[in-house]
């Protein structure tokens, strides 16, 4: 196929060969086919350059257009260069502060873990002496618990002793209520208090105002009341004097009503011993508490002579009882 630029060239020479020289009718028409066969393919040529023309445009347009893009593009990674540099960065310093962080975490960590050990230690060691103190406990309370049957057993024994005593001082109030059951209506009477019998004898059968000599028949009182107590070994006895407030008027070594009621305690004990000489002195003791135990007031006669009496008080040896409590 001939270019564009030689088509007129030949064309030139065409018209040339035509004026110069002469040629047949068969020549000329060869040539004229020739003529228009590059006329026509110069026409088909200018066409080609037409769309190769659109084409180069269309071309360049898509060639800025890409160029705008790779601009944009280029704009874009440096921006995502600065980005992930920032992040990069970023991401660094976050490293060293979270390599910061767990650093301190594990020495805290390590810390901890001494502190747990020790607390540990310890808790072993508090758990042990709660063990040690809790069977330390157990054997005090087992121990108490055979202490408190123990003393449930004594307590028990000893109440049982104590009824047998009470049974028995009943005994010995009856005997001496019947011994001494003539005197009944002379100032003397008999009950039992507290465990104990109180013998209570006023100064009218006993005595004479202001002596300590007792009479004849406050010795027959005296008497009976020997013999049931000879019979009965396991009584204490004691004797106290009372006196009313009125003073005394003697002239003699007894100075005051103390000094006249403890003679007159000391004169019944003589008797009891002389009328019951099995009687053992050392069950025996007197007392004199003057004005200062009076049962009533003393601001009448009748309560004044109330308040002049011996009281012979007997009372059970406890000493089995005592020995049953180990108490004594």
């Amino acid at each position: 196929m001939l270019t564009i630029m030689n088509r007129p060239l030949l064309l030139v020479l065409a018209g040339a060969l035509l004026c110069t020289s002469c040629v047949t009718f068969g020549k000329y028409d060869a040539l004229e086919a020739t003529h228009n066969q590059l006329k026509k393919e110069y026409n088909v040529a200018r066409q080609e350059l037409s769309e190769i023309r659109q084409e180069n445009s269309e071309l360049l347009r898509q060639n800025q257009s890409l160029s705008a893009e790779v601009k944009d593009l280029t704009d874009l990674k440096t921006t995502q260069t600065a980005e992930l540099q920032r992040l990069r960065t970023e991401l660094s310093n976050t490293k060293l502060g979270y390599d910061t962080v767990i650093e301190n975490y594990m020495q805290r960590i390590s810390g901890q873990s001494r502190d747990l050990d020790k607390m540990s230690n310890l808790l072993a060691a508090r758990t042990q002496e709660l063990n040690d103190r809790e069977a330390a406990f157990v054997a005090k309370e087992n121990a108490l618990l055979a202490k408190q049957a123990q003393m449930q057993k004594e307590e028990e024994a000893a109440k049982a002793s104590l009824a047998a005593k009470e049974k028995e001082l009943e005994q010995v109030r009856s005997a001496v209520t019947k011994a001494l059951v003539g005197f009944a209506d002379k100032g003397l009477a008999v009950h039992t208090e507290d465990g104990k019998v109180y013998v209570s004898m006023e100064s009218k059968l006993m005595f004479q105002s202001g002596s300590w000599t007792v009479s004849k028949e406050g010795q027959e009182a005296i008497k009976g009341l020997a013999k049931v107590l000879e019979e009965n070994a396991d009584l204490n006895i004691m004797v106290e004097g009372h006196t009313d407030n009125d003073a005394y008027k003697g002239s003699s070594a007894v100075k005051d009503n103390w000094d006249l009621s403890v003679m007159r305690a000391t004169s019944i004990v003589k008797l009891l011993l002389k009328y019951g000489p099995n009687i053992d002195p050392a069950r025996i003791e007197a007392s004199g508490h003057g004005e200062f135990a009076p049962k009533v007031e003393n601001n009448s006669a009748a309560n004044k002579a109330q308040n002049r009496r011996t009281e012979i008080i007997l009372s059970p040896k406890l000493n089995d009882i005592l020995n049953i409590l180990g108490r004594e």
